[in-house]
C-alpha cells in the first residue's frame, strides 16, 4: 500500500489535507484529534464536551467528513461527550488498510471503534445520510451497546430510492462540475429557494465534492440498501428518525407510513419546509428535537 493511500499521489494527498484542515479551523468550540486504531486502520476522531458527558457519536454523510456537524456541534456538546467520526472508507483523515467489501465491513469497524475509543455499553449513535443508514444498521446487529439511535434523512432504509435519484447519482460519477451542481442543487432545493446562506453552503459542498474527485482514488462505494420488514422490527434500541417533508431520496410521508405500518416502536417525525437539507436549514428545530429525544 502506497504512503499516500487513498489518495491518487502524494500531490493531491497535500492538497485535500491542506484543504481539511484549513477548514478544521471552523470548527466552533475546544475539540481534541486523534487517530484511533481499528482492525480496519485509522479512523480519525474529533472529540468535544465533557468527559464525563454520555458519549454521543456523529457519522456523516457520503462525500461528507466530520466537518459537517461544525454547525451543529456547539449545541450537542453542552449536554454530550460528542465524538465526530471521518468514515473510514470515505473523503477525510481516516485511512484504510483492509478493503471493505460489504456492510458487514462496515458495521464491524463501527464496532472495533467503540471498543478503541474505550465505550463499551450506553452508546448514543446518530448519523446522517448515509451515516443514518450505517446507524440502522448497526443497530439491527449489535444493538446491546447501543442507548439510543438518531437517524437523520437515511439513505435508502425505509423505502428504496427514486428513480429520479438514482438518475442523478448516477451522473455524480462524472467529474464535471456542471452535472454535479444540477444534481446538489435538485437535491438541496429547499436550501437553494428558501434559505439565505443556503446556496453558499450548496456550493462549498460541490467544491469539496469536485476536491475529492481530484484527490481521491475511485473507490467502489457500498451502496446503502432498504431494510426489510424483520429488519426494521428488531431494531428495539430507542430510536428517532427525522425527515424532511421534501425530501428527494424517496417519498418521506410514504417512508413514516411503512414505520407506523411495520415497526411502530421507531419514532417518525417530519420536518416541514425543508428537505434532504434539513439538517442545515431547520438546524435549531432539528437538534431541539434531537435533544429531546436523546435527554428524555
Amino acid at each position: 500500500m502506497s504512503d499516500y493511500h487513498p489518495f491518487r499521489n502524494r500531490q493531491t494527498r497535500d492538497l485535500y489535507l491542506s484543504w481539511y484542515d484549513e477548514k478544521a479551523k471552523q470548527w466552533p468550540i475546544a475539540s481534541e484529534s486523534r487517530l484511533v486504531e481499528t482492525c480496519y486502520g485509522q479512523t480519525f476522531v474529533r472529540r468535544s464536551g465533557a468527559d464525563n458527558a454520555p458519549p454521543l457519536i456523529l457519522l456523516p454523510g457520503a462525500a461528507s467528513t466530520s466537518l459537517m456537524w461544525a454547525s451543529s456541534v456547539a449545541k450537542l456538546a453542552k449536554y454530550y461527550n460528542v465524538y465526530a467520526v471521518d468514515n473510514i472508507y470515505d473523503a477525510g483523515r481516516s485511512i484504510n488498510t483492509y478493503h471493505i467489501k460489504d456492510v458487514g465491513d462496515l458495521l464491524r469497524w463501527i464496532d472495533g471503534l467503540f471498543t478503541s475509543l474505550g465505550l463499551d455499553r450506553n452508546i448514543n449513535l446518530a448519523g446522517y445520510s448515509y451515516g443514518g443508514w450505517l446507524t440502522a444498521k448497526y443497530a439491527a446487529a449489535f444493538p446491546a451497546r447501543l442507548n439510543k439511535i438518531v437517524l437523520l434523512a437515511p439513505a435508502a432504509t425505509v423505502l428504496s430510492f427514486h428513480w429520479q435519484f438514482i438518475f442523478r447519482i448516477i451522473l455524480l460519477m462524472i467529474p464535471n462540475r456542471f452535472l454535479i451542481k444540477r444534481v446538489m442543487y435538485w437535491l438541496f432545493d429547499d436550501a437553494i429557494r428558501k434559505h439565505h446562506t443556503g446556496r453558499k453552503q450548496v456550493d462549498k459542498f460541490i467544491d469539496e465534492i469536485m476536491l475529492i474527485s481530484r484527490c481521491y482514488r475511485h473507490r467502489k462505494p457500498v451502496n446503502p440498501t432498504t431494510l426489510d420488514d424483520c429488519e426494521l422490527q428488531s431494531i428495539h434500541v430507542p430510536t428517532l428518525l427525522l425527515l424532511g417533508e421534501n425530501e428527494k431520496l424517496y417519498a418521506a410521508h410514504a417512508a413514516v407510513r411503512r414505520l407506523k405500518a411495520v415497526a411502530p416502536q421507531i419514532d417518525a417525525d417530519i420536518i416541514p419546509d425543508s428537505g434532504h437539507d434539513f439538517l442545515f436549514i431547520q438546524q435549531e428545530r432539528v437538534m431541539n428535537k434531537v435533544i429531546g429525544f436523546l435527554d428524555k
